[in-house]
């Protein structure tokens, strides 16, 4: 007979993990939700997304410190106390995750500090950080144990010299010469970060660009800010391997025009996450994993095990504490018997760089590729008041619409606040709004926001602000 006995666990206490035992609570189920976290949060409070942010604003305020000054604002060189920073982005984890718990307690669901793996489909077995274990049975499980950064062996040496995204964010130090492998979205935060605090930032790229996943257009002012901001930006680059050294981390370099071989001080490998599918146990249950090490699921977060649903990274991607979240409030439905299913045509994708990139539904590398019959309309922030009075004038806003029933398919935005601002894309979108909807709707002066308004306007005619002649 089992130790504990409940009508759901929820495996994993992250974005996924602790909003699903929220609503089921909410529901009146009987919860216990298993996270093996000193604190509940999962990567995305403790180690990823929370953290990273904290930091960011930091930079953030040093960067705007030095560009005071072309508005004849000069302020003194600052120091930078880094036991008071880590600090700060401690005390901001500590706040949340303490609030997790907190609301753990008012809901009823019991929270258990422990690893759980899967004995049988109606089984976990709990250890618990002393070494006891107990059992625990269920009537359902959810399954959201997230994802970790991938490492390759060829960066694996056993010098803790090489940092992940984890390392990284223990801000140990600022080191002199910092490699950053991989110009994805963690590169590029992390990059920011350190750069901002004094590190001369190498980026290396295997692809012709940074944020492959991103439209061009979006990335270039990005790129082009970095550029200022980073030591060198090396693309269709490859690192053949790297060696520690007394003097510092030697990395191979294979790339047209590159150094071979360069020194740095630490190194950052961003090049993916993996998600947290081995040793749980699963094969003692009837799930199934794909060759990526996903568990497969239907629209409803079902698995092929009857007792088993699975959200968030674990599930596939894209990996995203939104998505999470979302498929916590389906997976949970779905135990309840409601007509539901995913169905979200827009999941925003937010890099949050000074400027912030943000994209949601379709974007325009998609469009061409799938052939669809769309316009596309860019409107400069040039043209923005607002943009003009912060002197953020390299931003762009970017609407997709269909061209038969003007709805809009897909936004893109760079420039600061995108990630704020793409929300009134992802509604429009889910809601099947046309360039009208968006022209004709009032926008506050001045704003960013307003971008979103004159490029609809630029769909069906002129935007105020930028005029472009007919072609005859």
């Amino acid at each position: 007979m089992a130790d504990i006995t409940t009508q759901l666990a929820v495996l994993g206490g992250g974005p996924g993990g602790y909003p699903a035992a929220f609503a089921a609570a909410d529901h009146g189920m009987k919860v216990v939700l298993i996270d093996e976290g000193v604190k509940p949060g999962g990567v995305c409070l403790n180690r990823g997304c929370i953290p990273s942010k904290a930091l960011l604003h930091v930079a953030k305020l040093l960067n705007e410190t030095q560009e005071a000054a072309d508005y004849g604002v000069v302020f003194s060189r600052p120091t930078i106390d880094l036991d008071k920073l880590r600090a700060f982005k401690n005390n901001v984890i500590g706040t949340l995750s303490g609030g997790i718990e907190g609301l753990c307690k008012a809901r009823g669901v019991e929270l258990i500090k422990a690893r759980g793996t899967f004995v049988s489909s109606d089984t976990l077995q709990l250890k618990f950080p002393d070494g006891s274990t107990k059992t625990l049975s269920y009537e359902h499980c959810i399954v959201a144990t997230g994802s970790q950064p991938a490492m390759p062996p060829l960066f694996a040496i056993g010098d803790d010299r090489v940092m992940d995204s984890t390392g990284a964010l223990e801000l140990k130090d600022v080191p002199q010469r910092l490699l950053v492998i991989g110009g994805g979205y963690i590169g590029l935060e992390m990059g920011s970060v350190y750069a901002a605090l004094g590190s001369e930032v190498t980026v290396v790229e295997m692809t012709s660009g940074l944020l492959p996943g991103a439209d061009r257009d979006l990335v270039t002012p990005l790129q082009k800010r970095l550029s200022h901001l980073f030591k060198a930006i090396h693309l269709n680059t490859k690192v053949a391997g790297i060696e520690a050294t007394p003097a510092g981390i030697i990395a191979s370099l294979e790339g047209e025009g590159v150094e071979p071989r360069q020194t740095f001080d630490r190194v950052l490998v961003s090049v993916g996450r993996r998600p947290n599918s081995r040793g749980l146990g699963l094969e003692n249950t009837t799930a199934r994993i794909d060759e990526r090490g996903f568990i497969t699921i239907d629209r409803n977060q079902r698995t092929a095990d009857p007792r088993l649903l699975a959200i968030g990274d674990i599930a596939g991607e894209p990996m995203l504490a939104h998505k999470a979240t979302r498929e916590a409030k389906i997976a949970v439905e779905t135990l309840l018997g409601e007509p539901v299913e995913f169905d979200n045509i827009a999941i925003p994708a937010v890099v949050f760089t000074d400027p912030e990139l943000a994209w949601a539904g379709v974007t325009e590398a998609e469009a061409r590729s799938r052939n669809l019959d769309v316009t596309v309309y860019r409107f400069p922030w040039a043209a923005s008041g607002r943009a003009q009075t912060l002197a953020r004038t390299e931003g762009l806003t970017k609407i997709i619409v269909e061209n038969s029933k003007q709805r809009v398919l897909g936004v893109g935005l760079v420039g600061p606040g995108a990630g704020e601002m793409i929300a009134e894309a992802v509604l429009a979108i889910e809601m099947g709004a046309t360039a009208r909807d968006l022209a004709d709707s009032i926008h506050a002066h001045p704003t960013l926001s307003e971008t979103l308004m004159e490029a609809a306007e630029g769909i069906l005619g002129q935007p105020t602000h930028k005029f472009s002649p007919k072609k005859k």
